[in-house]
């Protein structure tokens, strides 16, 4: 099967030879600002897009002023007209050129959104031309290699007014009524969804946004692509796992598993049980897990509402990628966990109970506030408090020591008022061995 690398996180060097006057090869200064300027230069793909003979366009007759008889041969005819690509950093280039291109998209998008009947065979492949030729590109290196996104302004495509109705287009041709998908797989192919999943990486979020409803489309209307799709998505977040620890559209890519996951059907298969332990699990374990956690936590809900069996595997698993030094994740982690144990069965909850009141415990112990508090909110949840009721007997040894200790030597006095209420809490479910474990305790601190 035909597989292509995604275009990497960095800027390559550039093959083109110059001569550096030597005065610049002593100090580096000359040469670092160079490289900065070929940046900043290449910040839009349009550039090493746009014909360089250009083709002079010209308006062709109105679609909704067409007679019905040549309504197919126009519609044809403006798809090829905006195949021609524009230069979109210069601003003042061409400008009748890109009017004619977008009023043509313009009426293309109209089109397929207002009229039956258009979509028929023959435009097929020159529709999938035009899409193919806009949208597919090698997208240029971020301008800045140090780029953030939780942080940063991201770098926003400079073609956006041509493309967006390119996406548009695309998108209404897929949920026209006329829409075949038996046609359409002749030219939307696994080389064509390849190419779709690697603009996932673009820094413009509005493209991001278009392709991932575009790919969800595609996944819902040509099942022979779905397992195909599926594992390509699988490599790219193991690329970004275990290579890269970069990929821009990680977040969206999640958003569209949340409602494949949700599909899936029943018994879950080995292939999609192997997806969540090898690539949803080891997601969390990226640095910028901040940006798609929110998505990559309802996944894995998913999963668990889905088949309860699990369960184990995701709890152990989020135990064994714990987050060490990095109290945002923890807080993160935390959250999931009570996202988790919302929705999880009793029985599921027995099997991992100490290995993550364990976990819980050292998290309360936190000299960061917000780990601990994050901790001990866990106690206001209705449900997951009847669990912890159900289990007292195994629970409240676990995590008693570290209540007791954290009450008295805590520096944040909203912690030590949380950890007293849920001390006060466990007191009322069973005295007695909150009586035990209170006298056991202080022998234990006479020693």
């Amino acid at each position: 099967m035909e597989t292509t690398k995604l275009p990497p996180s960095s800027p390559s060097s550039p093959t083109t030879s110059f001569s550096v006057p030597s005065a610049e090869k002593v100090d580096g200064f000359p040469r670092r600002s160079m490289r900065r300027a070929r940046q900043r230069r290449s910040h839009s793909s349009s550039q090493f897009r746009y014909q360089s003979s250009q083709v002079e366009l010209t308006p062709l007759p109105l679609l909704k002023d067409a007679p019905v008889a040549e309504l197919h041969d126009l519609f044809c005819k403006k798809l090829q007209q905006c195949c021609v690509l524009f230069d979109f950093l210069d601003c003042v280039a061409d400008l009748k050129g890109k009017e004619i291109k977008r009023a043509a998209l313009n009426e293309l998008v109209e089109s397929v959104a207002t009229s039956r009947g258009v979509l028929i065979e023959p435009l097929y492949p020159e529709a999938i031309k035009m899409i193919s030729v806009n949208i597919f590109r090698t997208l240029p290196p971020s301008e800045n290699p140090e780029f953030d996104p939780e942080e940063d302004e991201p770098t926003l495509e400079a073609s956006w007014p041509h493309l967006q109705l390119v996406y548009e287009f695309f998108l209404r041709f897929l949920e026209s009524p006329d829409f075949q998908p038996s046609m359409a797989k002749r030219y939307i192919d696994q080389k064509f969804v390849l190419q779709l999943l690697e603009l996932f990486d673009s820094e413009d979020p509005r493209e991001r946004e278009y392709l991932k409803t575009i790919l969800h489309r595609v996944y819902g209307k040509l099942l022979g692509l779905r397992a195909y799709i599926r594992k390509q998505i699988n490599n790219i977040f193991l690329r970004f796992i275990y290579e890269t620890e970069h990929f821009n559209g990680v977040a969206e890519l999640l958003e569209i598993l949340g409602s494949i996951i949700n599909g899936f059907a029943l018994p879950l298969k080995a292939e999609h049980k192997q997806f969540l332990v090898r690539v949803l699990i080891p997601l969390h374990t990226a640095k910028s897990l901040s940006i798609f956690h929110a998505q990559l936590a309802y996944c894995v809900v998913q999963f668990m509402e889905k088949d309860a069996t699990v369960t184990e595997y995701i709890i152990r698993g989020l135990l064994k990628y714990w987050p060490k030094t990095c109290t945002q994740k923890e807080v993160m982690f935390l959250g999931e966990i009570e996202e988790i144990l919302d929705v999880i069965e009793p029985s599921q909850f027995i099997r991992i109970q100490e290995p993550l009141f364990k976990q819980i415990a050292a998290c309360i112990s936190s000299p960061h506030f917000q780990v601990a508090e994050r901790a001990l909110y866990f106690w206001n949840n209705e449900y997951i408090l009847s669990l912890i009721e159900e289990n007292c007997q195994v629970i409240l040894p676990l995590v008693f020591a570290t209540l007791y200790r954290v009450s008295k030597e805590h520096w944040n006095q909203t912690i030590v008022s949380l950890i007293y209420n849920v001390l006060k809490t466990f007191m009322e479910m069973n005295s007695k061995l909150f009586d035990d474990l209170t006298a056991s305790y202080k022998v234990e601190k006479q020693k």
